[in-house]
């Protein structure tokens, strides 16, 4: 299918884009961009009769959202997520590629689960599948993976994500590799001896709701070995899911001594503080957990500033079950992926950040750190694209998630900005 998109405001920061223009699309790739109206429709519409028109009056067109860290659960957990189902959440949430974590069951620690990932994403997948490998067998921080046929197998990184890899020499092996591979290592910053049991933030709110709390201390011991580890090794480190003031002080003194060190956070450490978690609502245990207000404010000024690179969702999908429980007992995890563009909108209303940089965050910059060949609309590259109204209020109602998991702490918020359609390899998702 030939596409013609116009009449919308083009955002592309690749290209340091940001006008009105036109998007021709052919067989699935950008064939080119327009900003001369003398030339545009109607040069099109001759070149290729059979071509479908989308209007995008009032609209902004950006690159496809780049999820570098979501949980697609399958293979072993597909009671809570399919890739089938995650990927269809994602472009409904206007995401055209995302990376999936690697702790399924069995473990994404072997070509064959690689392969079955890639395999069953081409057949059933909605969007763009990445597989992260895991650093080390069976997620145990014992042994590392075969990292080079992960690797060669289609793997774009490599994490124990839900797991820190607790060994210190495995984890600078592992940095070894990534200089080698040219690949990230994501880790999943905790000190389990001094988060174990816990459930909350460790501070007031956990003091008078009586739950074991987690101290930014666990977080941040982590950040701060995985970064002189990084130094070390000279390799490739991306701190996943950063949630407190510390870490992010930690990662932009790196960044200034010209350490390799990326970083993401999440929509609901720049959304939310503990103190949400008044109302025992297990929809907000998350690992890391909500901080507190101080931190909030702290990743807000490091994506500001350019510490913090990317906004990934962190999807964790749950079946209602192992949410319906007792806090202490609940699973930690929030379906993020159909509400993470409006949430970073809000992020452009408070002034944190620009329409443009939001865009780099979400689409671009996840790209570039994946070594993905995403995030822009430049001639040939694939026709995936957002198309957003920036002015569309909604209320989000969880049960109408394409994805599985409703567990989501936004239920019954309203946000502003929806994605109007999805263009993935130019097959059209229309949402509105």
């Amino acid at each position: 299918m030939n596409i013609l998109i116009k009449n919308g405001r083009i955002i592309d920061p690749s290209q340091d884009i940001d006008k009105t223009g036109e998007i021709l699309i052919k067989d699935g790739k950008i064939k080119e961009l327009v900003f001369d109206r003398k030339r545009g429709s109607a040069d099109a519409q001759k070149k290729f009769p059979d071509l479908r028109t989308i209007d995008a009056s009032g609209c902004i067109v950006i690159p496809g959202l780049v999820d570098l860290h979501a949980h697609l659960r399958e293979p072993g957990f597909e009671y809570k997520e399919t890739i089938a189902t995650g990927t269809k959440s994602a472009v409904r949430g206007g995401f055209t590629s995302i990376c999936c974590m690697p702790n399924t069951n069995p473990v994404n620690d072997t070509i064959t689960v690689t392969e079955f990932i890639i395999d069953k994403a081409l057949k059933e997948g909605s969007c763009a599948v990445y597989p992260i490998g895991a650093i080390t067998k069976g997620q145990k921080s014992e042994e590392l993976a075969e990292l080079e046929a992960l690797k060669r197998t289609g793997c774009v990184a490599f994490s124990d994500d839900g797991r820190p890899v607790s060994n210190s020499l495995i984890m600078r092996r592992a940095l070894e590799y990534s200089k080698v591979f040219d690949v990230p290592i994501i880790s999943h910053c905790e000190d389990l001896s001094l988060s174990e049991g816990g459930v909350i933030n460790e501070g007031f709110v956990s003091t008078i709701l009586g739950l074991k709390g987690i101290p930014r201390a666990a977080e941040e011991i982590m950040v701060a070995r995985d970064i002189a580890l990084c130094e070390l090794t000279g390799g490739r480190l991306h701190i996943a899911h950063v949630s407190t003031e510390g870490s992010v002080k930690f990662i932009r003194e790196a960044k200034s001594r010209g350490i390799n060190v990326t970083a993401e956070t999440c929509p609901h450490y720049f959304s939310l503080t503990d103190e949400a978690l008044i109302s025992y609502d297990t929809n907000m245990k998350v690992n890391p957990p909500l901080r507190t207000e101080k931190d909030v404010e702290a990743i807000k000024e490091g994506l500001k500033d350019g510490s913090i690179d990317a906004i990934a969702t962190d999807h964790a999908p749950h079946h209602v079950d192992d949410k319906n429980r007792e806090f202490d007992s609940a699973a930690f995890g929030i379906a993020g992926l159909e509400t993470a563009l409006s949430l970073g909108l809000q992020l452009v209303g408070q002034g944190v950040l620009d329409l443009k940089g939001l865009v780099t965050k979400m689409s671009l910059t996840p790209a570039r750190i994946m070594g993905v060949p995403k995030g822009t609309l430049a001639a040939d590259a694939d026709a995936d694209i957002t198309i957003i109204n920036l002015d569309n209020t909604y209320i989000v109602d969880s049960s109408r998630f394409l994805s599985k998991g409703k567990n989501s702490p936004f239920n019954g918020w309203s946000l502003k900005g929806t994605v109007e359609k999805t263009i993935f390899m130019g097959k059209i998702y229309d949402w509105m």
